[in-house]
């Protein structure tokens, strides 16, 4: 199983649309899409620091927005269909459909590692991946991606947040950040089908 993170970024990209309806194809029984909070997550920054609120309100706040962007790329793409727990994505894996999380399970009464801004949904993804024990995390961004750069180095660029390269430190499965322009890499990535845990040449570098 894959977690493919779409940018928020990517919520006004004219690209979006050839992204889900690849997913929806190629990815069919092994992928999950995890949503970005794009411009939603930006209101809740912006209402956050307008009233002054905790961080735990501003998560909570975020963690909507994912799931706003979430209800915009079923709309745009119907063949996705919508989990919001592992149980029930491993469910629509099993049917052959391609999962969109819809993180409302991310939802939060008191503070924890997650609720903070140094936590964006680049991480949450990738909470998602260790969750579900993926075979693969790939990160799709609408900015410029220096694949020489370890995930250390693109979270002090701003690329990452400022948690995942720590996050990221032991896991065992592959990290693919692509560009937004870069479908067909991740196709054929997806066509290839390399062995759980297998390296790629275009991983990026912890």
């Amino acid at each position: 199983m894959w977690v493919v993170k779409l940018g928020g970024s990517l919520a006004r990209d004219p690209v979006l649309p050839r992204w889900l309806e690849m997913l929806a194809e190629s990815g069919g029984g092994r992928v999950v899409i995890v949503p970005g909070g794009g411009a939603f997550a930006d209101a809740a920054r912006g209402a956050q620091a307008w009233w002054q609120l905790d961080d735990l309100a501003g998560h909570n706040m975020a963690v909507l927005g994912m799931a706003q962007t979430a209800a915009m790329m079923q709309a745009l793409c119907p063949a996705l269909q919508l989990a919001s727990s592992p149980a029930q994505i491993r469910e629509l894996l099993r049917l052959g459909h391609t999962a969109l999380w819809l993180p409302i399970d991310l939802m939060r009464t008191h503070p924890d590692a997650l609720t903070h801004w140094g936590v964006s949904s680049d991480s949450l993804a990738l909470w998602l991946a260790r969750q579900m024990h993926a075979e693969r995390l790939v990160v799709v961004k609408a900015c410029a991606v220096d694949a020489t750069r370890s995930l250390a180095q693109l979270g002090d660029a701003g690329v990452l947040d400022a948690e995942f390269a720590a996050l990221a430190r032991d896991v065992d499965f592959p990290i693919e950040l692509l560009e937004r322009g870069e479908v067909e890499v991740a196709r054929r990535l997806l066509l290839a089908a390399p062995p759980a845990g297998a390296a790629a040449d275009r991983s990026a570098k912890s």
